[in-house]
């Protein structure tokens, strides 16, 4: 019984993982200065759009 056990628990394991590096890459993927979603103003004289603060 205990290797049903163990391999519940490294199953609850690599759920609790796999939530946590899709949660890492959502916050990777933002946009870092907030211009998508019109947050931060835009700085005059520079793009819209690809570069970053």
């Amino acid at each position: 019984m205990s290797g049903i056990a163990d391999v519940e628990e490294l199953r609850t394991e690599l759920d609790e993982l796999r939530v946590l590096v899709n949660t890492l890459l959502t916050i990777i993927m933002e946009e870092a200065d907030g211009v998508q979603s019109g947050a931060a103003p835009t700085v005059p004289g520079h793009p819209k759009r690809g570069y970053s603060m």
